[in-house]
């Protein structure tokens, strides 16, 4: 059966700064924490760094054509703060004058720009002052935004302030796998808290400059499903995965409260952190954070399926789970299992489960947006893809797309405003701690040449694009 969107729906793929750019230290840039944590002895396979990427910077204009090509509608981007303000200091006109150019390119070429505040590469100048732990940071970031704007607000339309404050927390301060490399789990709710501060005091601030302006931000979310619906133990540990994961976020954004039975479950590990972390809440900081938004996105790669208990001999469909040796970031998972479900898996290990994206929206949409519109800021999947001439043939990657692609048309058919999809991503790029090895790109860059190949996965979205079908 054949799927139509809705003429407002936007086609779109995205990409983050500190991935594509390269450029590192050109033009005024100066080191982020991404810099830093990349030449820690271990903390990046291969000990890969961002310091050439893509070399987007200087090949901007080549991978606009391609977006034309592509027939994408709106390309999500990051700017960077350390390009912009480096040091979390004075403006850089030069870094300023890159994403003119990039705007202007865009809209040249009829693509929307959406720009992104933050996808996570804060000046290391600042995180050596405390970074995200430091009330003050949220001062530094509402300056910055302050100075994109009067840079870009008379031709960017569409502004999220932060991409996926959970990863630039607690897997950045708590579990010591993103930068700034941190280990601690007061420091991840500080940081947690200091980021949807800057978020909602940064709404405010746009809104004051311009009511027209389109604000949101991207959120990181999952499907966390007990692998026994009657279990007790099985529906906690689906509890404390969705409230870490998404309630935390979702919650004061859109509720202006924290959580209550994530707040216990954190006191249960360490209760010295959470009396810091309530020290830091102070009065009128959650109005700020629940500021109402235009827009929320929302990133979806996987869901999951949780066990509070080892695994038995026999799963509740009969299936045989497996227990996985899961790294969380999360304080409170103790006696948590993720269980293998027999889903297919991309080259990061993740479970490709298209209808999570549909549950997913439904949720988001009835227990929280309030009529305010979705879009899908990111989905995709690394697969280990091989050029073969002129062609890089990614069959799973293609039928990744079209399935997520017609889970969100199932979502939109259910009654939810959804108005976007974003692919991610555009480019191969750097994957954090991942260096080079994982390759999520619809376009294929040979790294030692920055050569682009278009892959299978890439014509598929633009006929989809083409046609608004699926």
């Amino acid at each position: 059966m054949t799927r139509t969107f809705p003429e407002r729906f936007l086609f779109g793929a995205a990409t983050a700064a500190y991935q594509i750019e390269g450029a590192a230290f050109e033009e005024g840039r100066t080191a982020s924490i991404w810099d830093a944590f990349a030449r820690v002895p271990g903390a990046v396979i291969n000990a890969d760094n961002g310091d050439v990427a893509c070399d987007h910077y200087h090949r901007y204009p080549q991978d606009v054509a391609l977006m034309k090509e592509l027939g994408l509608q709106t390309y999500r981007f990051s700017t960077s703060w350390s390009r912009v303000r480096p040091d979390g200091g004075a403006v850089n006109a030069k870094g300023v004058d890159f994403y003119k150019r990039l705007v202007d390119e865009l809209l040249d070429n009829d693509i929307v720009p959406w720009l992104t505040l933050y996808h996570w590469d804060m000046p290391q100048a600042l995180e050596e002052k405390g970074g995200w732990t430091n009330r003050d940071t949220v001062d530094r970031f509402v300056e910055y935004a302050g100075t994109m704007h009067d840079a870009l607000g008379d031709r960017v339309h569409y502004w999220t302030t932060l991409n996926e404050p959970w990863c630039s927390s607690f897997l950045s301060y708590t579990a010591g796998v993103h930068a700034p490399g941190r280990m601690d789990v007061g420091d991840g709710m500080l940081a947690a808290h200091h980021l949807l501060l800057s978020h909602g005091r940064t709404v405010q601030e746009l809104r004051r400059r311009d009511e027209s302006l389109e604000l949101g931000i991207t959120l990181n979310l999952t499907v966390a499903d007990p692998a026994d619906a009657d279990a007790p133990v099985d529906i906690d540990a689906a509890r404390r995965i969705d409230g870490q994961f998404n309630r935390w976020f979702l919650d004061p954004i859109f509720r202006g409260v924290y959580p209550d039975d994530v707040i216990r479950d954190f006191r249960k590990v360490d209760s010295d952190a959470v009396a810091r972390w309530e020290q830091a809440v102070q009065p009128g900081d959650l109005d700020a954070i629940s500021t109402p938004l235009d827009a929320l996105g929302v990133n979806y790669y996987h869901g999951e399926m949780l066990s509070g208990t080892a695994p038995a001999e026999e799963a509740p469909g009969g299936d045989a789970p497996t227990e996985r040796a899961t790294a969380s970031p999360f304080p409170s998972t103790d006696g948590i299992h993720w269980v293998e479900r027999g889903l297919p898996r991309t080259a990061m290990d993740w479970e490709v489960q298209p209808e999570g994206l549909t549950r997913l929206l439904q949720r988001v949409w009835d227990d929280y947006a309030g009529g305010i519109p979705l879009y899908v800021t990111e989905n995709g999947a690394a697969y280990d893809d091989v050029r073969e001439g002129d062609t890089v043939p990614d069959s799973e990657r293609r039928t990744f797309l079209v399935e997520h692609v017609k889970a969100v048309a199932d979502a939109i058919d259910a009654g939810v405003d959804v108005r976007g999809y974003f692919y991610w991503s555009l480019l191969d790029n750097y994957e954090w701690a991942w260096g080079y090895e994982k390759r999520f790109g619809i376009v294929r860059v040979e790294y030692d040449t920055q050569e682009r190949t278009v892959k299978d996965s890439g014509r598929e979205y633009a006929r989809i694009i083409a046609a608004r079908a699926v």
